[in-house]
């Protein structure tokens, strides 16, 4: 065991040193080891509750926090949102306190709305995971796609990561967008210029050039095209996106032939990316990804419950 998180949520990567990503990444390789040895349950977290109460919908992670809760011994209650006192028009304050009285061990939470999760951990007692908040974050993602990274290279340092697609409605993209520099990579945001925002975080440079933006890209990270979150004006423009931004094998010529391509998934095949690249075992890093997402809510879950 190593020294104790300095924190007693995980809101968002912006509240994290590099120490304490690379403290995360590091206790999430022994995670991942563990998780492919024989012994698949260790009782770090015996005999506490976690809470994950996911108020938009979610497979991925959802499914990794609670198989990671449990890997860690811990009793995993799912709030079933859709069956719960919310749809009744209780509030986010409310059911917060509501869940705080029940005492659990930690929360896990995914939300609609920014700054969500920030909100909920003013009014609990134990440790609030931010699982995704509208447009702001999505720290566990962030710190999983940094693991992948740092096991197929070996490092972060000197990388260069073109992030490509909707980076304006992408929690992913913009927890990335913080880690990845504070690791030592440089990092580009490549999209339409009606989904890219207005203000990117120091240092990252724009793309609007697909091809311009991942030429000599040692990792490109494709966005999933976020429908649900767009106005109708720009989902509808975006007839030709797959033309224009979809990765293929002709663009990926553009790429040095070491460089990999990742994606968080849930993939809309043919628009932003072509199925045969995803699936290229000596291209494609994600379903790298999907393993390393357990191993660090693992750890994060780990390093939060410590003091408990």
């Amino acid at each position: 065991m190593t020294s104790a998180f300095p924190h007693r949520h995980l809101l968002g990567i912006a509240q994290l040193s590099a120490a304490d990503i690379r403290l995360i990444l590091d206790e999430a390789e022994g995670w991942l080891e563990f998780n492919r040895g024989p012994r698949r349950r260790l009782d770090r977290m015996a005999g506490l509750t976690q809470v994950n109460a996911f108020f938009e919908n979610s497979t991925r992670t959802l499914l990794s926090f609670e198989m990671a809760g449990k890997k860690l011994g811990a009793e995993v209650v799912n709030m079933h949102v859709a069956r719960s006192s919310v749809q009744k028009g209780e509030s986010l304050a409310d059911t917060a306190k509501t869940i705080n009285a029940m005492r659990p061990d930690v929360f896990v939470m995914r939300h609609a709305l920014d700054g969500a999760a920030a909100e909920v951990a003013a009014l609990m007692d134990c440790p609030v995971v931010n699982a995704g908040d509208g447009r702001g974050e999505h720290p566990s993602q962030a710190l999983l796609d940094a693991l992948t990274i740092r096991r197929h290279f070996g490092r972060t340092e000197g990388l260069t990561v073109a992030i490509c697609g909707d980076i304006l409605h992408s929690r992913v993209a913009r927890s990335n967008m913080l880690s990845l520099p504070r690791l030592g990579a440089t990092v580009r945001a490549v999209g339409p210029a009606a989904l890219l925002p207005d203000t990117l975080p120091a240092g990252i440079e724009s793309y609007t050039d697909f091809e311009a933006g991942i030429a000599g890209a040692d990792v490109v990270m494709i966005l999933r095209i976020q429908r649900e979150r767009m106005i109708a004006a720009v989902s509808e423009g975006l007839g030709d996106y797959h033309a224009l931004y979809g990765l293929t094998r002709e663009r990926l010529k553009g790429v040095p032939p070491h460089a990999v391509v990742m994606h968080p998934g849930p993939m809309n095949r043919g628009v932003e990316i072509d199925g045969d690249i995803a699936d290229d075992p000596g291209r494609s890093l994600i379903l790298q990804q999907v393993e390393a997402g357990v191993a660090v809510r693992m750890a994060c879950l780990d390093l939060l419950t410590r003091r408990a």
